[in-house]
């Protein structure tokens, strides 16, 4: 008999949306194909096309909080990652659920402002989201509108940027930062107080839609898979580099 191999396991709290591009989609997508085991807890159903979000529909504090229990008790999980936390109420118990199991690395991934800069959740969530969440988490991982927002100026010197991010306690990576003709990625490692910058030339993309969730999601089943953050964010970019620019399916121009 063939013996099973023991993988990473991710267990995901975040919504889900049908475009199967972003969400708890996206995360599933990601884990299997950097061989890891995805699990989940969802926090909403979004309703979108590919135009626009046509309605977020919250499920139940309490099912949440649930659902993430029936797993974290019984399976366990080797990381554990957000996504949407559509609700101050939601993100309080979410942070409930992680003081009672945080033996794994966390990754946070806020989605508190789009990639125009629109708040997309209440003062109230981004205060949740401050003081609640980012203090549990290993890693955040806002992308560079999110990290403006959440520093209250533009990103002008990343190291000394990402540092005042990392005040929550929390190791930081920040996505897409536009340095002429590269987007650049990030790194502040809190336990080794160093700064590493992950470049990628820019690319004219029809179909970006949820790639800030692939790469968390390839972060976190790295980090479950046993390795050290600076290694995990290194393999995630690997990954991103080929999903990115490799051959992958086409949905629609406007996703």
């Amino acid at each position: 008999m063939e013996k099973k191999v023991n993988t990473g396991k991710v267990f995901l709290i975040a919504g889900s949306e049908p475009l199967g591009s972003a969400g708890v989609q996206a995360d599933i997508k990601a884990i299997t194909r950097c061989e890891g085991w995805a699990a989940a807890a969802l926090t909403c159903i979004v309703d979108e096309d590919v135009n626009r979000i046509k309605g977020i529909h919250h499920l139940p504090t309490d099912l949440i909080v649930s659902q993430a229990e029936s797993f974290l008790s019984t399976v366990g999980a080797d990381c554990i990652k957000t996504g949407i936390l559509p609700t101050e109420e939601i993100i309080r118990a979410v942070a409930g659920v992680l003081r009672r199991y945080n033996r794994q690395p966390i990754l946070i991934d806020p989605v508190i402002v789009n990639f125009a800069g629109e708040q997309l959740v209440s003062d109230e969530a981004i205060a949740a989201y401050k003081n609640e969440l980012f203090p549990l988490a290993t890693l955040i991982t806002p992308n560079v509108r999110e990290a403006e927002f959440l520093l209250g100026q533009a990103i002008t010197d990343p190291e000394a940027d990402l540092k005042k991010l990392a005040g929550w306690g929390c190791s930081v990576l920040v996505k897409s930062v536009e340095e002429g003709k590269y987007l650049v990625d990030y790194l502040y490692d809190v336990t080794t107080e160093t700064l590493t910058p992950h470049p990628k030339k820019k690319l004219v993309l029809d179909d970006r839609n949820g790639t800030g969730d692939t790469l968390a999601s390839a972060i976190a089943t790295h980090l479950a898979k046993g390795d050290d953050l600076a290694t995990a964010v290194m393999r995630a970019e690997a990954y991103m580099n080929y999903f990115l620019a490799g051959p992958r399916y086409y949905i629609s121009a406007g996703l």
